[in-house]
């Protein structure tokens, strides 16, 4: 009896085992396509964090200086005078105000950049090679500077709320009379005040803007290591990869480029973004100024309007800390994309 209790057992358990087995055959292991897709995707949101947060005082420094309109009511000159200042009257959290709304934004947001701008790159390539008739034909800086401008649209339209919510939230202060929260109580109150299209303002200026800062961000990134590696200058090349320092000074040239060709569209986006809120003429006017709310009538209107009232360099205000911002920003955020790509096992050259 009890022998055959044993051998119920065991036919028990050998049976469970196939089961499992015929289970386990049945589970198909994710695709090696869409573990790349999510591996890039990875890479490019850990790059925009990095990159971000590490440059987070400056862009807020950037933005205040961007939507002031009355120089009187300016308390600082120059970069340093202006972090010191807003240390002093906000603290240390003053200093990365706005950077939780940012890097909600930008992690998707660089996400979804780098990867388009790898797709864009493939299909490009793929056609520029069936229309020469060269199977060898690599990216030329156009093409490059075409993908990149695909992907910076594809981008910034997808996470676009985020920036015009994450703009209103960095320049408010203590002493503003409204105070967002934070990122859901900002949507949701300019959804209610001020409707849904409103989520979208500045979006032409920004796009127009993307397409030759993140085009030539790209084209100027891919470009110069291309050619660092062809010519190895200084003897900078080793075993045909460039170091880490190398790359740095790639991405910061890039990044420099981009911005000062973008940076005026950049301003105007700010202050588009600043219309329609009640509140924000006692941000951007001044204490103890009038405050007669900001009328704009689109981009172009934008641009006429501050160029009249406040000249031409108007256009160029914040650039100097964000100079000094996009130059690691950029320099860190591509790096940081390859080196977690690296990480990963994820192959990087597009011509591959």
């Amino acid at each position: 009896m009890a022998s055959e209790d044993v051998k119920a057992v065991s036919t028990t358990i050998v049976n469970l085992a196939e089961e499992a087995k015929l289970a386990s055959e049945g589970v198909k292991a994710p695709s090696p396509a869409l573990l790349s897709i999510a591996k890039s995707l990875v890479a490019g949101g850990v790059a925009g964090g990095v990159s971000r947060t590490a440059v987070a005082p400056l862009e807020r420094l950037k933005i205040l200086l961007q939507v002031v309109q009355n120089p009187h009511s300016i308390k600082y000159n120059g970069t340093i005078q202006g972090l010191k200042y807003i240390w002093r009257t906000e603290g240390f959290r003053g200093l990365f105000k706005g950077n939780g709304t940012n890097c909600a934004r930008i992690v998707p947001n660089s996400a979804v950049k780098f990867f388009s701008y790898e797709e864009a790159s493939k299909g490009i390539l793929w056609f520029y090679r069936r229309q020469t008739g060269n199977d060898e034909a690599q990216l030329t800086p156009l093409l490059r500077l075409g993908a990149g401008a695909c992907a910076g649209i594809i981008a910034m339209s997808a996470t676009y709320p985020m920036d015009m919510v994450r703009g209103r939230l960095t320049v408010q202060t203590d002493k503003s009379p409204r105070q967002y929260r934070g990122i859901f109580h900002a949507l949701t109150t300019v959804l209610k005040e001020e409707g849904p299209r409103a989520l979208y303002k500045g979006w032409l200026p920004s796009v127009i803007g993307v397409i030759p800062y993140v085009g030539l961000n790209f084209a100027v990134y891919e470009s110069l290591k291309d050619w660092l590696l062809v010519t190895k200058p200084l003897g900078i090349v080793e075993d045909n990869e460039l170091g880490v320092t190398t790359r740095l000074a790639c991405g910061a040239a890039a990044g420099t480029v981009g911005q000062t060709v973008a940076y005026p569209l950049d301003v105007v986006r700010r202050r588009m973004q600043m219309v329609g809120w009640k509140d924000a003429a006692s941000v951007v006017i001044g204490e103890g100024r009038s405050k007669a709310p900001l009328e704009y009538n689109g981009m172009i209107d934008t641009f006429r309007k501050t160029v009249r009232h406040e000249g031409f360099r108007a256009l160029y205000k914040g650039l100097v800390p964000n100079s000094v911002k996009v130059v690691p920003s950029i320099a860190i955020a591509f790096v940081t994309y390859e080196q977690v790509k690296d990480i990963l096992g994820v192959e990087m050259r597009i011509s591959d």
